[in-house]
């Protein structure tokens, strides 16, 4: 199978570390789909990334999806809980908070790179509390646990660990260690992980 994104993209990180937490074997392509002949703007109906192509052509489609598609083709890690529905609504807010934290970089970052004129402060102001609150709320959640949800790794950490390296990519002015040192201690000890590290050589 193919996993077609972009290197920046925190929606093909989250996507990426799914597939090689599970030792799924893939080939990540750098696909962006605003360039001509991008293959994921042919693939996927919505011309987004990622898009996973399946060894039958099959496109599935997005992050969410893949992740939970990638989770159930193995049992080792489980990154989704099967059984208990409370720890797996949990593991899914994780995600949820992690995919609204990105969300709302993208669209301060697509307001900051317009002209000045034509920026929204009220819409930059909005998304940045909105990052800010999510933050602290993770940061509260996790109090000094070593994993956001259970006993080991899931697709929560997963998450929130490429919501916050796309933080430090687009907003590195924004001082979250500080503010939240538990948070920090926890990001340097997922960050150590191979399947991190992978993705930040790129």
């Amino acid at each position: 199978m193919k996993l077609l994104g972009t290197t920046t993209s925190p929606y093909a990180r989250k996507a990426r570390l799914v597939l090689l937490e599970k030792r799924i074997p893939h080939k990540f392509l750098v696909d962006a789909p605003r360039e001509p002949g991008s293959l994921a703007a042919r693939a996927n109906p919505l011309g987004r990334i990622p898009a996973l192509i399946l060894d039958d052509e099959t496109c599935v489609f997005d992050s969410p999806v893949i992740a939970e598609y990638a989770d159930s083709l193995n049992e080792s890690p489980v990154l989704i809980p099967r059984t208990d529905a409370l720890a797996r609504m949990r593991v899914r807010r994780w995600e949820a908070l992690a995919d609204g934290i990105m969300d709302s970089v993208v669209v301060v970052r697509t307001e900051k790179i317009r002209p000045k004129e034509k920026q929204e402060s009220g819409n930059i102001a909005r998304h940045n509390d909105a990052v800010t609150r999510a933050i602290s709320f993770a940061a509260e959640q996790l109090g000094n646990k070593e994993w956001c949800e259970g006993s080991s790794i899931t697709l929560a950490d997963l998450s929130l660990v490429s919501a916050l390296i796309y933080v430090d990519l687009r907003q590195p002015e924004r001082d979250w260690r500080g503010e939240h040192p538990n948070l920090a201690g926890w990001f340097n000890h997922i960050s150590e992980r191979a399947s991190v590290r992978v993705t930040l050589a790129d």
